[in-house]
């Protein structure tokens, strides 16, 4: 295969920060060439300057054999370079043709040609295997996987020979990510190149021909094989040190035996998510659920927290039962929850890392109404180096900072007033494998100062790596429960995908 891109000493520099320092990149036409490295290595601002929303400082781009310069995104899809952001940026109020084709409608007249669109729609669809997918449906009434799909399928609209896919299995189950990855084979069987952009090295193998490796903004490995790279060779180039052991020490089997239990839950019944389910949590364990996507996982962890209303069953803190379908109470009652998505459900973007700590916790700092701006900023600098957040600057916007320090602003809001209890909903999606070991080591160290632990994650590894005891879900309902110690990964997913008791 020949060199479709080859990029040579890139270099961007922002006021303060130079985030990227000669950095190179080769990719042949038909390949899916991956490219690694952890938050703040540069990832984003190389593609963003394939996507032509920067223009590099130094450094040349050659594409399709001729020197490229873009001025803007319109000009590198132009040129046959389309980008799909983890952030998907569709419109949930069009219908998915006009999605497609947003920016490059199909008119005449000034109409638009609305029966063409969809049947160019259906075809693009077609190619991608989904022709089950109206082009008439509303974009905002799909899941994730569909809407993986149209932006796909919005790629291809255009006359694309690269196209860069950043997190895409961020939000797929397990069915829908082989599908995501048959869909990529047959794009580069077609010639086309993908640049995929990955947190979980697992997939790099499945589906990765090359892997290039970014560490502080430069090139530290370009051209590695995806299948024949160890993965610890490839987790030292990432973090710059050898990672020998990600998760850390656990306490001994019945350790928290005698410990009190801080969350009961009996019988709980939601229709249609799941049914009868009791678990307990006790303080200072970490208890995981693992199960698909669909299993009724997030919504167990909603229900606990108040977000959804059960038909049957109940919540009890600490022996106290908490009243049903009301955050504001498991709030007071020593809750904190960290929601699947973070940036939607749990961070106020705009606002500094300070605010987004200390917000569920105002009223701590007020007094007759007024905040007391000097306890609060005490607040937020003592959990900022409590949890190790970086940059240690709670003035600093929280959307400049990387998913893992996201993360942890998001967990220390809720130990702004001390919890009993934390319920996290997928705490390391999006988080490179440096930053995981540093939150794993952040939720095992709150364990062992008496908090209880919910977790759940769709990757099981995770799940039996973290928690010291599992429960596995399938179609809503608990199949199994043991010491994470008792399970490894396949005895996991033979359980979860065949419904059987192992």
């Amino acid at each position: 295969m020949s060199d479709l891109l080859i990029m040579r000493g890139i270099v961007k520099q922002f006021p303060g920060v130079r985030a990227l320092d000669g950095v190179d990149l080769d990719v042949r036409a038909g390949e899916v060439h991956c490219l690694l490295g952890q938050n703040g290595a540069g990832k984003s601002t190389l593609i963003k300057i394939l996507a032509g929303a920067h223009r590099p400082d130094e450094g040349t781009i050659t594409f399709g054999g001729a020197e490229a310069r873009f001025a803007g995104p319109v000009a590198a899809i132009r040129s046959g370079i389309a980008t799909i952001y983890q952030e998907l940026d569709l419109v949930d109020g069009l219908s998915v043709a006009e999605n497609i084709f947003l920016g490059h409608e199909r008119a005449s007249l000034g109409f638009t040609r609305r029966a063409e669109m969809n049947r160019a729609a259906a075809e693009l669809l077609a190619r991608l295997g989904h022709r089950e997918m109206r082009p008439t449906t509303e974009v905002g009434r799909l899941p994730a996987a569909g809407k993986q799909v149209v932006s796909m399928a919005r790629a291809l609209s255009h006359d694309v020979r690269l196209i860069i896919m950043d997190e895409p299995s961020a939000a797929l189950a397990h069915d829908e990510v082989m599908n995501l990855f048959r869909i990529i084979r047959d794009l580069t069987a077609q010639g086309v190149a993908v640049v995929y952009i990955s947190h979980r090295l697992e997939e790099i193998r499945e589906i990765g021909d090359r892997v290039t490796v970014l560490k502080d903004g430069r090139t530290v490995a370009v051209g590695l094989p995806a299948r024949d790279t160890p993965t610890p060779e490839i987790v030292s180039l990432m973090t710059g040190r050898d990672v020998e052991y990600v998760f850390p020490p656990r306490p001994e089997p019945g350790a928290h035996d005698d410990r009190p239990e801080v969350l009961r839950v009996e019988g709980l019944t939601l229709p249609g998510r799941f049914a009868d389910v009791s678990l307990t949590v006790r303080a200072g364990e970490i208890v995981g659920l693992a199960g698909l996507v669909g299993s009724g996982r997030s919504e167990i962890v909603e229900t606990v927290y108040g977000a959804r209303r059960p038909t049957a069953g109940r919540v009890l803190l600490s022996g106290e039962p908490v009243p049903a379908g009301s955050t504001t109470r498991a709030v007071r009652r020593g809750m904190g929850l960290a929601p699947e998505e973070r940036k939607s459900q749990a961070l106020l973007m705009n606002e500094t890392v300070g605010r987004n700590i200390t917000i569920a916790g105002l009223s701590t700092y007020s007094r007759h109404g007024w905040v007391d701006r000097r306890a609060e900023q005490e607040a937020a600098d003592r959990l900022v180096r409590t949890l190790g957040i970086r940059p240690p600057d709670p003035s600093r916007p929280v959307r400049t900072l990387s998913g893992g320090n996201q993360q942890k602003a998001v967990l220390a809001r809720w130990l702004v007033q001390g919890r009993r209890l934390l319920l996290l909903d997928e705490p390391t999606r999006g988080v490179d494998v440096g930053a995981r070991a540093e939150l794993y080591a952040v939720i095992r160290r709150l364990a062992d100062e008496g908090v209880g632990v919910l977790l759940v994650s769709s990757e099981v590894p995770e799940v039996l790596g973290l928690a010291d005891r599992v429960l596995v879900l399938r179609e809503g309902r608990v199949i199994h429960e043991s010491d994470a110690r008792d399970l490894d990964e396949s005895r996991v997913l033979d359980m979860i995908m065949e419904g059987g008791e192992r």
